[in-house]
């Protein structure tokens, strides 16, 4: 299943993608669901009980996909984003030129965050302003959707942990990024600067280990790459990540970005405004964001 959030009244609801281009929004699927159907964290937190009725209750009267502002799936996480770096070998290859001195392949994921603020619709604006950064970056990543609580998740045991997987692109302001030394949460938390959806596909229907991840500006594409890439696999990453700290429903994990991001490039590219960034992911969807 695919549910997505869209506007509704100028507030978020949920829907149920119906094919390509309909949308049955819950609060239409009849019965009395086991959670709010205006709120796809409360979706998410119903566990295998809302999937269940999703799955009892998936017809009623439906509305065009075309006609929809939609919004990310989660429109405001309760946490910061949780990422991944350096999490794809080419892409922590290209990386070395901006290091003083070589470093080894670590033994542990760099982890990271973006502020709840951050998120941003998949086809939305991504705002633009040349006095906050005017080295503004693309980096394509697959995001997973937790769906229970849990600590000290076993790697073996990580998988069962996930709701669902979406698309996220980690636009990075690079200068502040370098700016604030060896902490990259300022520039990874600009506004908007964390485009994401068009929906959640639910962890049934994704196999993760082999997906098509694509990114490209006005057209032309600058990463074309394959989960099956990831140095740490979704399982560990999670295993991690929960090591003695506990993880919710609706948190999000962005799990690294391949080679081509714009910085690494000769000369560097940055986007700009007017540019058209496409952000893909096979089986998922794109987004499509504005800069400016």
């Amino acid at each position: 299943m695919r549910l997505l959030s869209f506007e509704h009244d100028g507030r978020p609801t949920v829907g149920l993608l119906v094919g390509s281009d309909v949308v049955l929004p819950l609060r239409n699927a009849g019965g009395e669901p086991p959670f709010d159907p205006d709120s796809m964290l409360a979706l998410i937190a119903a566990g295998a009980q809302g999937l269940a009725w999703l799955r009892s209750h998936s017809t009623g009267p439906t509305v065009s996909l075309r006609g929809l502002r939609l919004l990310a799936p989660i429109p405001r996480p309760t946490k910061n984003v949780f990422c991944v770096g350096w999490n794809y070998l080419e892409h922590f290859k290209e990386g070395e030129k901006n290091r003083p001195a070589p470093v080894d392949l670590p033994e542990h994921p760099v982890f990271f965050t973006k502020a709840p603020t951050s998120v941003n619709g998949p086809y939305d604006a991504i705002p633009y302003d040349g006095a906050v950064t005017e080295k503004l970056d693309w980096e394509v990543e697959l995001g997973v959707v937790i769906g229970k609580r849990g600590r000290n998740i076993a790697e073996r045991d990580a998988l069962d942990y996930v709701w669902g997987y979406t698309v996220i692109n980690d636009v990075t302001g690079r200068d502040l990024q370098r700016r604030h030394g060896n902490q990259w949460f300022k520039g990874k938390s600009l506004d908007g600067c964390a485009p994401m959806g068009p929906w959640i596909a639910t962890a049934d229907e994704i196999d993760p280990s082999d997906l098509h991840l694509i990114c490209r500006v006005n057209g032309v594409v600058k990463q074309d790459s394959s989960t099956r890439y990831m140095y740490f696999r979704i399982p560990r990453l999670i295993e991690e990540l929960s090591l003695g700290m506990t993880l919710e429903p609706g948190d999000i994990i962005a799990t690294g970005t391949p080679a081509g991001v714009g910085h690494a490039r000769t000369p560097p590219e940055f986007l700009r405004p007017t540019d058209v960034l496409e952000t893909e992911i096979e089986g998922l969807g794109v987004l499509r964001n504005r800069i400016g």
